[in-house]
């Protein structure tokens, strides 16, 4: 059985998932500055809580579980305003307003103004390489869930790609 990760360790390691976990908070929160005041509360809770980490399993599975729950804490402190994120219907269109207009972060920026839940899904599974189980696990939903969020996300990228049949002739 493996000791417990000590706290060092998982400081130093937690240093190693910062990048990821930033992209992360970006997909929950849909703005940089929002997203890095959550990698900030969620990096304090992780040192908190390091001895619940029980070094078994990926720790950034625990990190990205620890993140959407800070983040749902935090939503519900907030009051409630009127999100500029829509149905896929709505981002398909706001899709196409942007594609005139390119620029370096653009793939970000997609993956940012997705629906509520979609770039997170299509983060953990298709970037960070997650299972469709440890997502649904990270962010406490049925599996499921995961794979009609992962579906809407690929079926927008297709879109815009130009590759979906629709848009063949």
């Amino acid at each position: 059985m493996r000791q417990p990760a000590t706290t060092i360790d998982l400081r130093r390691d937690l240093v190693g998932l910062l990048p990821r976990l930033r992209r992360f908070a970006i997909t929950l929160a849909g703005e940089v500055s929002v997203a890095d005041e959550l990698v900030q509360a969620v990096c304090q809770r992780a040192i908190a809580k390091g001895h619940q980490w029980s070094g078994e399993g990926r720790l950034e599975s625990w990190i990205y579980t620890l993140a959407r729950q800070q983040w749902t804490d935090d939503s519900r402190k907030r009051k409630p305003k009127a999100s500029v994120r829509g149905n896929v219907t709505d981002l398909r269109e706001a899709a196409r307003e942007r594609s005139a207009a390119v620029d370096p972060d653009a793939i970000h920026h997609m993956i940012a103004d997705m629906p509520d839940g979609v770039s997170s899904m299509f983060l953990l599974v298709d970037v960070e390489g997650h299972s469709y189980q440890q997502a649904a696990d990270i962010m406490g939903i049925p599996v499921a869930s995961v794979v009609s969020q992962l579906a809407a996300a690929r079926l927008h990228f297709a879109e815009l790609a130009g590759t979906h049949p629709i848009h063949r002739y």
